[in-house]
């Protein structure tokens, strides 16, 4: 039987991707340095260098990572003898409560806010976030197939749909500009994103 133990390597790995999640949030990027990281982490500076070459690796590193969580954790598939718009307020209120968690709007801080004067490294790194299938791709994907929606461009739709939920529950928050959403106020959101998508798409 193959066992689940992990490697001295791993768990360095980890409590340096620990400590960076940590320092990054607390003393921002620059104002974190790799002696810094291999202080919290209990590892010597050099453990850090052979994990991450870079300050810049580990935040996209964590940016991945997170992205790659959520990606997996919304995993709702078509149903075609279900309403088009109880399926699409579903999915898009799974990906809604992965926008607006404190965590993922904390890196996102740390990401923009080190990558702001730099925006085309942040946006080489966002296009091949957004290159990978989400469970939102697979199920209009399907809902075309099952002739419930029309359009020709996938990718613009999923951009149409990002866009009309970020602009409420996304930008706001990470600029602290209002504050958190209620159940109500998502769900709301979900609501209004679903009608306007069905009523450019959905099939006559």
């Amino acid at each position: 039987m193959v066992g689940n133990t992990r490697t001295r390597s791993d768990i360095k790995r980890e409590a340096i991707i620990n400590a960076a999640t940590q320092a990054f949030q607390e003393f921002g990027v620059n104002g974190t340095s790799m002696d810094k990281l291999a202080e919290l982490a209990n590892v010597s500076k050099r453990t850090v260098y052979n994990h991450f070459s870079t300050k810049e690796e580990l935040v996209m590193h964590l940016v991945t990572q997170q992205w790659q969580t959520a990606i997996l954790s919304i995993n709702k598939k078509y149903v075609a003898d279900l309403p088009l718009d109880e399926q699409l307020e579903d999915l898009i209120l799974q990906d809604i409560e992965f926008m607006v968690s404190e965590s993922h709007l904390d890196l996102a801080r740390v990401a923009i806010g080190h990558f702001f004067y730099e925006p085309e490294k942040l946006k080489d790194e966002v296009a091949q976030l957004k290159a990978q299938e989400t469970a939102m791709h697979r199920w209009l994907k399907d809902a075309k197939a099952d002739k419930k929606l029309v359009f020709d461009d996938l990718d613009r739709v999923v951009d149409e749909i990002d866009s009309l939920v970020k602009g409420q529950c996304f930008w706001p928050q990470l600029f602290k500009l209002e504050d958190a959403l209620s159940e109500s106020d998502k769900r709301k959101v979900a609501q209004n994103t679903v009608a306007l998508i069905l009523s450019r798409y959905a099939a006559k």
